[in-house]
């Protein structure tokens, strides 16, 4: 193996811990709270009504989700009167974190006076929200676009108060995490010192299990996760760890997607990447006795496949995220078996040709669905790379090298599949 050089090691470390974020809730109606909550830190009135405009897939991905204690309500003009009311902007992914039923009731009567308008944003950006709140004749917009939580601009009464571009250049996002590819990530979890990562991952440890367990001991949603785990009990499934994982990931989104409080661990600026990436890793070690060591190994390989895989693709898209991104689940399951790297790509290729095509109809309960599929196509993909059998060039949109794959994925997301996911839009918002 080559040697790497700290300063590659350092920012691809740095790409780790910036990527893996706490939050509370589905990203995207907390992006929401935390613009409006941004506006009334500078309007400081509450305010007499409040202007959305929004992507298309932040619209998407707000309609049908829970918002985190709003005692079960959805819905975009939830989230911008708990953000705008009762927010606070410096916890950015946790803004809401704090508002409490009393306050709640504050919030339906806002809600219930029509204080709020939302209209889609005229443009192309995939992940784009501006807020305007507006205090007699007094206003604050804050724009915030590419990032969850990267506010680009802030207006008062016309006068700019912020006015960032760094992480754009024409309006189109530069990431730091092109850089990435598979041999690097790979190379980066061999070389890696573990102390450099270690609090995050306990964290993600800590945080990202417990949710799952909090799926699989209330009701929430379908209950998927639950529904596995009691086809285990009952026989209907075998009890080996490809069901177990499936169980325990599917049920954390279960919980997420069904209003918990509980904070994730995200990748990528969404919680059900970060789920995807990491709970089915952490059962594996759990039930074959794996140490923390390659436990860690195996965690900052996936995360930061995830967010390899989500550069090409872009935060939110006609593609189903955590699909797309468990063929980073099964290089990390190959890696943890001592597989070749011929073998990670291997699997990472059968994997991605096996998911690709799954659509992104907006964040609900048939997330827990999508992700119990995406981890066992995970673990076919790994099982079949560690049997030395891989789909080849000749397959389908599979190309000449697992990055030529990856590549073809980001493509058919961001240009093939545009009208997939304006036709979804339409079916998901007709009346």
């Amino acid at each position: 193996m080559d040697n790497m050089s700290n300063d590659i090691i350092d920012q691809v470390v740095n790409i780790f811990l910036n990527e893996t974020k706490i939050a509370e809730g589905c990203t995207e109606p907390i992006a929401i709270a935390l613009s409006c909550a941004k506006a009334r830190s500078i309007l400081n009135n509450i305010p007499d009504k409040i202007e959305m405009i929004l992507s298309g897939n932040i619209i998407k991905n707000v309609k049908s989700v829970i918002v985190p204690n709003s005692g079960g309500k959805v819905g975009i003009e939830v989230a911008a009167a708990m953000g705008a009311l009762y927010g606070d902007s410096d916890k950015e992914l946790m803004t809401i974190s704090q508002v409490t039923p009393d306050q709640m009731d504050i919030v339906n009567n806002f809600i219930n006076k029509n204080s709020i308008t939302v209209a889609r944003a005229d443009n192309d950006l995939k992940l784009y929200i501006k807020a305007t709140l507006y205090y007699k004749e007094e206003f604050v917009s804050v724009e915030l676009k590419h990032h969850h939580t990267n506010i680009t601009e802030i207006i008062h009464n016309n006068k700019i108060l912020l006015k960032e571009n760094k992480l754009e250049r024409d309006n189109i996002e530069i990431d730091p995490a092109s850089i990435l590819n598979i041999d690097l990530i790979y190379k980066a979890t061999q070389a890696v010192a573990i102390d450099l990562i270690k609090n995050r991952i306990d964290q993600i440890i800590k945080c990202n299990y417990a949710i799952a367990q909090e799926g699989l001991t209330h009701r929430y949603g379908v209950n998927i996760g639950l529904n596995i785990k009691r086809g285990i009990d009952g026989g209907f499934y075998g009890g080996d760890v490809r069901n177990i994982s499936a169980s325990f990931a599917a049920a954390a989104s279960d919980a997420r997607m069904g209003g918990s409080a509980m904070p994730v661990i995200t990748a990528s600026g969404s919680g059900n990447i970060g789920i995807i990436s990491t709970i089915p890793l952490i059962v594996y070690c759990q039930e074959k006795k794996i140490n923390n060591d390659m436990l860690s190994r195996g965690l900052f390989f996936s995360i930061l496949s995830a967010v390899y895989l989500k550069v090409g693709i872009g935060r939110l898209s006609a593609h189903c995220g955590p699909s797309i991104v468990s063929a980073g689940l099964a290089g990390a399951l190959v890696y943890l078996n001592n597989g070749s790297l011929e073998q990670i790509k291997s699997a990472v290729n059968t994997t991605l040709s096996g998911i690709a095509g799954a659509i992104c109809d907006g964040a609900n309960s048939s997330c827990a669905v999508k992700i119990a599929n995406a981890v066992y196509a995970a673990y076919d993909g790994a099982i079949s790379a560690l049997n030395n059998n891989q789909i080849t060039k000749n397959d389908g949109i599979v190309g000449n090298s697992v990055e030529d794959t990856i590549h073809n994925i980001g493509k058919m997301a961001k240009d093939a599949m545009k009208a997939t996911d304006e036709y979804v839009l339409q079916l998901m918002t007709r009346q």
